[in-house]
């Protein structure tokens, strides 16, 4: 980008911008979200919530709605174009074939990393709206269709989005940004196992053992339970998301940072398109042919 003084400038072009109204219909579908999340440790034991611990996580899958409203406020109102919506696409393509390739191999799962670099460079407007795209097609893709698809579109929203408020977007490059976006992936792919288990651990209430969820059990209680539960099922397959976030941002990651800064720069979302150099003269401004 170039200023009028001919200077060149890194500021940073966002395909999708947060507005209010977006910032408020987020708040919201995030609000409904936690609770969908962790209404086990929200709800006190006598609470007639815990009377249904297996018909809530199918309430709560209604939130999905919400999402797309999230999903639909914030394109409406950044203005999305043909540019920005082709970027998304691909990108949103590009992560829903990564995903299979690990699927059922120790939680071996690329997309992250790529989920990870797009937030980072489109800011958190884009990200969010990409990373539940990503997921809705990637379950299209595989047949995952089901009651976790909601919590899994929320959860990968909020993954992608927050890497779109790391600090030093415009100003912060080289192995710093990587060594960051990096810890941030291996993180983030921790929480996003964790918030996933609380998602799918109320199932687990049918079966007699010290790891499922009790709706008579104390707060301090079911923490243990959750806590072991994580140990026993998922610490394998965060893990190996987690390495692999990492080794691939380490590796992969410079160079598609600096191809999806190019293509971003190249793109100009936010630039009006325009047809020509001059502009369309009116009729009545049309110059009369000498007599």
């Amino acid at each position: 980008m170039t200023t009028t003084t001919g200077r060149r400038t890194d500021r940073r072009a966002r395909a999708v911008r947060l507005g209010p109204r977006s910032w408020l219909a987020l708040a919201l579908v995030s609000a409904v979200g936690v609770a969908g999340f962790g209404w086990p440790f929200l709800a006190p034991p006598a609470s007639s919530l815990n009377a249904h611990a297996q018909d809530a996580p199918w309430l709560f899958a209604g939130l999905l709605v919400l999402l797309v409203a999230v999903v639909a406020a914030t394109i409406s109102e950044s203005g999305l174009g043909p540019k920005a919506v082709a970027m998304l696409g691909v990108l949103a393509a590009a992560g829903a074939a990564l995903r299979p390739i690990g699927a059922g191999t120790a939680g071996l799962e690329p997309m992250f990393f790529l989920m990870v670099l797009s937030g980072r460079v489109l800011g958190p407007g884009f990200g969010f709206v990409l990373g539940s795209v990503t997921m809705f097609a990637s379950a299209l893709l595989t047949g995952g269709v089901g009651p976790w698809l909601p919590f899994q579109m929320l959860a990968m929203g909020w993954f992608t989005t927050g890497a779109g408020f790391l600090p030093g977007p415009d100003r912060l490059r080289g192995r710093a940004e990587v060594w960051m976006l990096a810890v941030y992936g291996f993180l983030a792919a921790f929480a996003y196992g964790t918030v996933m288990n609380m998602a799918g651990w109320p199932f687990m209430s049918a079966l007699a053992s010290n790891i499922s969820f009790s709706p008579d059990a104390s707060l301090p209680a079911n923490l243990a339970r959750f806590a072991a539960y994580c140990l026993a099922t998922s610490l394998g397959w965060d893990l190996g998301r987690a390495l692999v976030t990492v080794v691939l941002t380490l590796t992969v990651g410079p160079s598609l940072l600096k191809a999806l800064r190019r293509a971003t720069r190249r793109a100009a979302f936010e630039a009006p398109v325009t047809f020509g150099d001059a502009p369309e003269r009116s009729p009545a401004h049309t110059p009369r042919p000498e007599r």
